[in-house]
Formats: C-alpha cells, sequence, structure tokens
C-alpha cells in the first residue's frame, strides 16, 4: 500500500523542490505558458518559505513528490483585483496557496489535488476559512484542478514577482 501525505518542507528537500520547480517551469514553456519563465521563483524564494515553515510537500513513500506554498495572511498581490472581488474584501483573514508543483514522474496520478486538500486542512487547523490561489489565464491544467477542488473564480490579480495577470480563486471552508 502506497503512503501518500502532506508535511511541512524541511531544508533537506530543498533540492528535490527545486528540481520539481525547474520541470514545472519547462513543462509550463513547452505549452507556450510564460509563467515561471523568468528567475521567479528562485531557490532564495524557496528556501525562505522554508525557514518561514510555510512551504509544504506531498510525500509518496518517503520521496517528494509535489510542492506548495501556504501563505498566511495578506498578500500583497491581491490587495488589487480587476473584473471581480474577493468575497470578504482584500484584508480578510485568508490563506493563500502557491507554487502548486508536481513531479512529472508522478503527473496524472491526482497528486495536486491532493496537495491542494492537504493545505485546505492545514488551513482550518491554523483557524483560517477562506484559502484563496491564482493561475496563468492560459494554464488550463491547473484551471481544472483548481476548480476542481471546489474554488470559485473571483477575477484578475496582477503578480508583482512576475508582473503578469492571474485568475484568481477563492474557497470558503466549512
Amino acid at each position: 500500500m502506497t503512503c501518500v501525505y502532506v508535511r511541512k518542507a524541511t531544508e533537506k528537500d530543498l533540492p528535490e523542490i527545486k528540481k520539481i520547480i525547474d520541470a514545472g517551469r519547462g513543462f509550463l514553456k513547452e505549452q507556450g505558458i510564460n509563467q515561471w519563465q523568468g528567475a521567479y521563483p528562485t531557490s532564495e524564494d524557496i528556501k525562505k518559505d522554508i525557514d518561514n515553515s510555510i512551504s509544504y510537500v506531498i510525500d509518496v513513500d518517503g520521496k517528494v513528490a509535489g510542492s506548495a506554498t501556504l501563505h498566511l495572511g495578506i498578500d500583497p498581490d491581491y490587495l488589487e483585483m480587476e473584473e471581480g472581488e474577493w468575497d470578504h474584501g482584500t484584508t480578510a483573514h485568508y490563506s493563500a496557496i502557491h507554487r502548486v508543483s508536481v513531479s512529472h514522474e508522478y503527473r496524472g496520478q491526482g497528486l495536486a489535488s491532493k496537495l491542494i486538500s492537504g493545505l485546505f486542512t492545514v488551513s482550518s487547523l491554523l483557524g483560517f476559512k477562506d484559502v484563496r490561489i491564482d493561475t496563468h489565464p492560459m494554464n488550463k491544467g491547473m484551471q481544472h484542478i483548481i476548480l476542481a477542488s471546489g474554488f470559485a473564480k473571483k477575477g484578475i490579480i496582477r503578480t508583482k514577482a512576475e508582473d503578469d495577470d492571474r485568475f484568481a480563486y477563492q474557497i470558503e471552508l466549512h
């Protein structure tokens, strides 16, 4: 039986997370999506998230199969929205899921959805019922995962790290 769970990332996970992010960058490029095509996210971004205890991995039988960041509190990129609005406003008590990436070795196994579900649990346990996420308008695969996870599209935000528009989504946990 396979053991799959979400856990906090540690510094020893950094090389594997970086490898997964770099492969994800290549996968996006193959699809003609300009998300992650610059320096962002850097190894320093990932290390900072690990140091701040907001980086998570999905572990499959002891191997890092994917990663994501769970930002807690106000996200500066989410303060302004076009063509819509957040439920509860821009300064509500919320968590935000960022940089979801699954290793190509595990693609197609539903691990991105499991990772997001695990981050819902973490958010709820930490007292965050409002969860937000965004993705590139051309990233149809991630949009599908986001919507299948129960999020509702709220509008368009602009990221500072990549200076690009993103579709923004929100879910209210019960």
